[in-house]
């Protein structure tokens, strides 16, 4: 198992293929809520469509500490939500309002534009665990008009031990129902103990893959929290291994999840800014002037958090993709 200490290195695995670990950033959303942020990073913006990497905890909060988001805008592009542990609100402008639990996703598209919040519940306490993900929209879908979905259930089969859940596309014989309008796949693999297997890719795409919990081996690169692993394009299969450090890999219970996704390389430039995606730095001042006047994003029915404020776009320096 190969150990590399220095993150965002560009590495060569031993067919040639080009590997890439690029360091997570820590940072902090709602009332203080920590995540690691994935995507996008300095070195690499976006892995496919997928634009927007965020994993939030495993952590415990005492009642009024859990997530807390108040209304905010997003336009062109598709969130999406993977709730591992805990519950949330979502409540949406277009009078949505959805529980999202332990092993179900909630997409919303924001096509033009939408507004949202997402909150724990504020009288009890609980446990968080879950990743955000966003989706650049193409040019064909993303001045759309808003929706919002809920998949309470997703497939889901066994291989070598783990468990993987078919987030999005399709994994052997396994086809996620979530709606997307770009090539793209997400799989969560979750064991609790050793587990060993080879998944079969598109050769087409490109993939990433982020440990969440645990330490994992993936294409022979030894992988714990706080790194993702590009993997560029041109794999047929990818080996995956969750292995304890010591004597007795087979001993290991310890719980190991990774999240892997991949898609076909976005061929359009987009621009990032706050909650935006854009392909015009005037896209984008003209979002969030609306945005703080008062214009365009209709109000979040219900929502009791405050109003984020959109960031001036005086400093926007965010470079296209």
């Amino acid at each position: 198992m190969k150990k590399h200490e220095n993150p965002d290195a560009l590495l060569s695995s031993g067919s040639g293929q080009a590997i890439q670990r690029i360091a997570t950033r820590n940072a902090e959303i709602g009332d203080g809520l920590e995540i690691r942020r994935a995507l996008p990073s300095r070195s690499r913006r976006t892995v496919g469509a997928w634009c927007f990497l965020d994993h939030a905890g495993p952590v415990d909060y005492a009642a009024g500490h859990g997530l807390s988001v108040g209304p905010h805008p997003h336009i062109g592009l598709q969130t999406f939500t993977w709730m591992i542990e805990g519950e949330v609100l979502h409540q949406d402008s277009l009078g949505n309002e959805q529980w999202i639990r332990p092993g179900q996703v909630n997409l919303m598209s924001a096509g033009s534009g939408i507004a949202h919040a997402e909150n724990s519940a504020a009288d009890r306490s609980g446990r968080l665990q879950a990743a955000q993900l966003w989706i650049a929209l193409p040019e064909a879908q993303r001045h759309g008009a808003p929706e919002f979905r809920h998949y309470p259930e997703l497939p889901a089969l066994d291989s070598g031990g783990f468990r993987i859940t078919v987030l999005v596309g399709d994994m052997l014989g396994r086809e996620s129902p979530v709606a997307i309008h770009s090539p793209l796949l997400g799989l969560d693999l979750a064991c609790g103990g050793a587990a060993e297997t080879v998944l079969p890719l598109d050769p087409l795409f490109e993939h990433a893959v982020l440990v969440l919990e645990g330490e994992a081996e993936v294409a022979g690169e030894a992988i714990q929290p706080g790194t993702l692993l590009y993997l560029g394009t041109g794999r047929e299969t990818l080996p995956l291994a969750a292995r304890t450090t010591g004597a007795d890999a087979n001993t290991n219970t310890a719980p190991t999840r990774l999240l892997l996704i991949g898609g076909t390389p976005f061929e359009e430039e987009i621009l990032l800014w706050w909650n935006f995606v854009a392909r015009t730095p005037e896209e984008i001042a003209a979002a969030t002037k609306d945005w703080n006047e008062g214009r365009r994003f209709p109000d979040v029915p219900g929502a009791t958090g405050k109003r984020l404020v959109a960031p001036e776009t005086s400093a926007l320096s965010i470079k296209k993709r």
